[in-house]
């Protein structure tokens, strides 16, 4: 599944669940200039593995804003939801190390079983307490007879340890900005600060953070750049990277755009959209300007 690209390769990987604000507009920006500073390609994926809110509106409006940015790409696009057995092989593999099981706890259960002491993960969230962590196989097997809804969770104590054993030592990465707190150079993963994370579903085959690596291996990327809210997201990277015998890409985190409030934009929060600036009569040329782009196209 590996690549080995004659020229460095960046991608930028917005999802078509919403319109792109002008955070998007700085992680296309500031990827593709380093795509061209290298002497490589920039490439453009779509990840649309959530197909209930992925929408063909949203998709043709990341076009439309990348034509408007002048951001161009190289090569054809790669649409997530084209490629679910890509995914579901990877799954596999890792159901075959016994590092998956499935967990039918609600977000309920889940949150009540927590503790106000209890260890969270890098997002704030208290970490998944094992309700369902290998229990008997007449209990998994009387829920799926069920049709209960489960989500297949990676054992991160196992993972880890079946990880670094592959590697013949702790796991690391190369930084090549800075995380949240300055993280930056040869930086240790610390996976089980995750606990054990949902890396699919019953109803599919893969989260972001499977499809992430194995796209990125499948299309030879070299290099991740990407807002410093997805930093500590790589620790699960590497540790699938590591599992599914995938390169390890060269990451560069950048500082995200905020409000005047200091809160990251969303698009959930409905922030304002690029294309609502583009019909305000906004040009490109101030967006880019505004962005520390000025005079750059891409």
């Amino acid at each position: 599944m590996n690549a080995t690209p004659e020229r460095p390769v960046f991608r930028f990987a917005p999802s078509p669940n919403g319109e792109l604000h002008i955070g998007h507009a700085f992680s296309a920006l500031f990827t593709a200039q380093a795509a061209r500073e290298a002497g490589g390609r920039f490439i453009l994926r779509i990840e649309d593995i959530d197909t209930g809110r992925a929408r063909p509106e949203f998709e043709q409006g990341i076009y439309d804003d990348l034509a408007w940015l002048g951001v161009t790409w190289d090569g054809p696009v790669r649409r997530q939801s084209e490629h679910f057995g890509d995914y579901r092989a990877a799954l596999t593999r890792l159901q075959e190390m016994g590092l998956i099981y499935p967990c039918f706890a609600t977000r309920a259960e889940i949150e009540a079983a927590a503790r106000p002491d209890s260890p969270r993960d890098p997002e704030g969230v208290p970490l998944y307490p094992g309700l369902w962590r290998w229990r008997p196989p007449r209990d998994v097997e009387a829920r799926i007879s069920e049709g209960a809804p489960f989500a297949l969770r990676l054992d991160m104590a196992r993972a880890v340890a079946r990880a670094e054993a592959l590697a013949g030592g702790p796991l690391t990465f190369i930084e090549e900005g800075t995380g949240p707190t300055g993280e930056t150079g040869e930086v240790a993963v610390e996976a089980q600060r995750w606990g054990d994370v949902a890396i699919a579903r019953k109803e599919m085959p893969t989260s972001y953070h499977l499809a992430v690596v194995v796209d990125d291996a499948l299309q030879g990327v070299t290099h991740v750049t990407r807002g410093q809210d997805l930093f500590y997201a790589t620790f699960i990277h590497r540790v699938l990277q590591t599992l599914l015998g995938l390169t390890c890409p060269r990451y560069r985190h950048h500082a995200l755009i905020r409000d005047g409030a200091g809160r990251k934009l969303a698009k959930s929060a409905r922030d304002t959209s690029l294309k609502s600036l583009r019909q305000s009569g906004v040009s490109a040329e101030e967006v880019r300007r505004r962005l520390g782009f000025e005079g750059e196209r891409s």
